[in-house]
């Protein structure tokens, strides 16, 4: 069921993205050579927790161990924080992480490059980047899901690179996952209308090579089935009668 947020409770998600937007920021700072994931994880739930109402979302949430889901290079998402991985220079990390508060839920993500990347990961990084943005604006009342797939979409593949299909987007708020699913591909005009008190959290996750992808014996971790690198990017937006609004901008 489609939950439409009220003006209230979309500012309860602002204040929560508030929180997150700032936890993101913290940890692109903190990310090096050196850095292991764990690390980072603890570095995030502290300064998560340091904020009255605030709590990591992720931490439990069908049982993930962490409150960071820390991805290294051909790891699309859902990377569990280890003191065993220790970033390398060259590497790129996409850092997932989620806020509650006041009993509601803010979602998004990033993707760090360690030090000096090649062009083609650089390329990576900013073609995902530009990507949600595309999303993002199609993402006003009137529109469909479909033009937010479509955007985010056309954007990936005309620089060449691959969405990956097999992860979605989806509404946030009362809930962590909420309806509906916000898939990276699609048609524009098709699916449902956007309407203003939607929630979304908008999540773009591109490949390098192609879109096919596989789960890692710990049952958590997906990565690319060619080895290829994927990049992720996200942000939780609010439809609203005057187009859309960003909650975890910075």
């Amino acid at each position: 069921m489609i939950q439409l947020k009220s003006t209230r409770e979309i500012e309860l998600m602002a204040e929560g993205g508030r929180i997150l937007a700032a936890t993101v920021q913290l940890l692109r700072r903190e990310v090096r050579a050196g850095v292991s994931t764990q690390q980072l994880d603890q570095i995030a739930e502290e300064f998560i927790r340091s904020h009255a109402g605030a709590t990591p979302a992720f931490k439990g949430l069908y049982g993930f161990p962490g409150t960071l889901c820390t991805s290294i290079n051909q790891e699309i998402v859902h990377g569990i924080p280890s003191k065993k991985r220790v970033l390398r220079e060259g590497d790129i990390i996409s850092i997932d992480v989620g806020v509650g508060f006041e009993g509601y839920f803010t979602d998004s993500a990033t993707t760090v490059p360690v030090g000096r990347v090649d062009d083609v990961t650089s390329r990576l990084l900013e073609i995902t980047e530009r990507s949600l943005a595309a999303g993002i604006a199609a993402a006003v009342p009137g529109n469909h899901l479909g033009d937010i797939g479509a955007a985010v979409q056309h954007v990936v593949e005309d620089a060449g690179f691959s969405v990956v299909r097999d992860l979605v987007g989806h509404g946030i708020g009362v809930e962590f996952h909420e309806e509906p699913q916000v898939p990276n591909y699609g048609k524009p005009k098709r699916g449902l209308k956007l309407v203003p008190g939607l929630t979304l959290a908008i999540e773009p996750m591109v490949n390098i090579g192609g879109p096919a992808t596989r789960t890692m014996p710990d049952k958590w971790t997906i990565v690319t089935v060619d080895g290829s690198r994927s990049a992720h990017f996200e942000h939780t937006v609010a439809i609203t009668d005057s187009g859309n609004r960003v909650l975890t901008a910075a």
